[in-house]
């Protein structure tokens, strides 16, 4: 079979599905080489800082690493403005939407409300509330985003910060998307994550 007959799914048969899904465990072994296509993509994006939105990732990263994250933080960390080109006003929930199958819940919900926590350094200068995040602030994992946004995020915009290449982060990616998607021994507690626009 080179491809199904059916026009709706509806009409497909189980020898069409069980085609379907090799091809597409086939293609999911690809996954790692386009995020890494993806954030190297992110070194032509969004000007006017100090570097690139791609050193950015990987300061970012290499400060949680530095600062002896687990793993699934340190990828986090790293692939957390993946969004930024394709979602620029959701951009931290694609994000999260891309690593939740393969990291713990507490790192999923630090990248789904980055942006929104983030907005503590600057949101007053638009007129917004910059405290918009303490409607989190009874969540158990808020001071974790807190941290997250503090070490890591904000503070990854120095052209000096001694800045490792993508391929440093590269077998530890790998490793990472690796492991069986939403496996529970990985993934653990999850909470809700919140819909919020501007964020």
């Amino acid at each position: 079979m080179q491809q199904v007959s059916f026009r709706q799914m509806k009409d497909g048969t189980r020898e069409e599905y069980v085609f379907l899904e090799k091809l597409e465990a086939q293609f999911n072994e690809g996954l790692v080489d386009r995020l890494l296509a993806a954030l190297r993509n992110l070194d032509n994006t969004l000007s006017g800082y100090q570097v690139s939105r791609l050193t950015h990732s990987l300061q970012s990263a290499a400060r949680a690493q530095a600062d002896g994250a687990d793993d699934d933080l340190i990828v986090g960390a790293l692939l957390h403005d993946l969004g930024d080109e394709l979602a620029p006003y959701n951009h931290s929930q694609l994000a999260a939407s891309i690593i939740r199958p393969y990291v713990r819940g507490e790192v999923t919900w630090i990248i789904h409300h980055h942006g929104l926590f983030q907005q503590v350094y600057y949101a007053h200068f638009y007129g917004e509330d910059p405290n918009e995040r303490d409607r989190f602030i009874d969540h158990p994992w808020y001071q974790s985003c807190v941290d997250f946004c503090e070490r890591y995020d904000q503070a990854s915009f120095d052209p000096d910060y001694p800045t490792p290449p993508l391929e440093h982060f590269e077998p530890l990616l790998r490793r990472v998307f690796a492991r069986r998607p939403f496996d529970p021994d990985v993934i653990g507690e999850e909470q809700p994550l919140a819909l919020m626009t501007g964020a």
